[in-house]
């Protein structure tokens, strides 16, 4: 632990994940082509990954389909 005296703040050092988490998250991210995941914590640990994923509709006219 490092502490930074002219912000006053303590700055912990950095936590490493468990390998299946950082998994986890990696195949969240690869399986969404537009979206947002969202990592949850709790107490320091990760109890929650949530994948928003957004279908983008093309409005553009001259691509319409006619029939």
């Amino acid at each position: 632990m490092t502490t930074d005296y002219d912000a006053k703040t303590v700055v912990e050092p950095p936590k490493k994940l468990p390998a299946s988490i950082t998994q986890e998250i990696l195949r969240a991210v690869a399986s969404i082509e537009y979206g947002s995941v969202e990592i949850v914590i709790h107490d320091g640990r990760v109890v929650q990954i949530e994948c928003r994923e957004k279908i983008r509709l093309n409005q553009n006219k001259s691509n319409e389909r006619k029939v």
